[in-house]
């Protein structure tokens, strides 16, 4: 199953979360992401539904294998995009945010021409 763009940006929501604070609530993400609670609550249950995501009764978010490797890639994308654009003269800010709009659509074959060109221009 294709997860939707907003399903991607709540799971690397939810990594970056974890990678900042170890743990993740709905609450955390409706204030890092400024949307209401029923927003965060709908959306928790559709991951959890599509198997992303698991949710234990103390209200901790926690990834399936799957919601895992979504994330991971969405952000590694994120992450590379951003480099990319910066290292062309973008400025930070407008690369992250483009970057954030690009790894949703982009293709695999474009983006491995980016890691390649990010690489050689790195090397």
């Amino acid at each position: 199953m294709h997860i939707k763009e907003s399903g991607e940006n709540y799971l690397e929501t939810i990594l970056i979360l974890q990678l900042r604070k170890g743990s993740v609530r709905s609450v955390d993400i409706a204030n890092e992401l400024g949307y209401s609670k029923p927003s965060i609550s709908r959306a928790v249950s559709i991951l959890k539904n599509d198997g992303c995501i698991e949710v234990n009764d103390a209200g901790i978010i926690t990834f399936t294998d799957k919601g895992r490797d979504i994330a991971e890639s969405i952000y590694s994308r994120h992450r590379i995009l951003t480099e990319f654009l910066v290292s062309i003269g973008v400025s930070e800010n407008t690369a992250a945010e483009d970057a954030c709009r690009i790894e949703h659509d982009i293709s695999d074959e474009s983006f491995e021409k980016i890691k390649e060109a990010l690489k050689n221009r790195n090397s």
